[in-house]
Formats: C-alpha cells, sequence, structure tokens
C-alpha cells in the first residue's frame, strides 16, 4: 500500500484491519494523545481515529500545535 504521510511516500504492507489509530502505534508516533490527524485535507477528531482506515492513496499529515511565546509584558 502507498500512502504519503508528512510529504512522504511510503510503502506499507497491504492491512485491511489498519486504521489511523494503528498507524500511529505502527509508526510509533510519539505524544499520540497530543497530534492532529489530516487525512487527505480534512481534520479527523480524535475519538474517529479508532475506526477510520487507511486506504491506498491517502495523503496523511500529522500535526502538533505547541504554545510559546513569551509572558513578558513592558
Amino acid at each position: 500500500m502507498k500512502i504519503t504521510i508528512n510529504g512522504k511516500e511510503m510503502l506499507l504492507v497491504e492491512n485491511s484491519a489498519r486504521t489511523i489509530d494503528s498507524l500511529l502505534e505502527e509508526l510509533d508516533v510519539s505524544q499520540r494523545l497530543y497530534v492532529t490527524v489530516e487525512l487527505n485535507g480534512d481534520i479527523l477528531d480524535r475519538p474517529t481515529h479508532e475506526t477510520t482506515p487507511v486506504a491506498e492513496g491517502d495523503v496523511i499529515e500529522f500535526l502538533y500545535f505547541m504554545g510559546g511565546g513569551s509572558s513578558h509584558v513592558d
């Protein structure tokens, strides 16, 4: 199965039971609880990760939103 993850094409062994959740585990994605997943241009709700299948040709982005900046006030 060929998919694109974060802009890079990957070849994975065909697995009809593969979901977004199992893909995150398979790829050992760090901090899975904090990653936002975009599938073919759509942001997925976290509860759907367990049931959303991964299919040939899918384009997946793993996004991490980070806070930051300074709390210093002049």
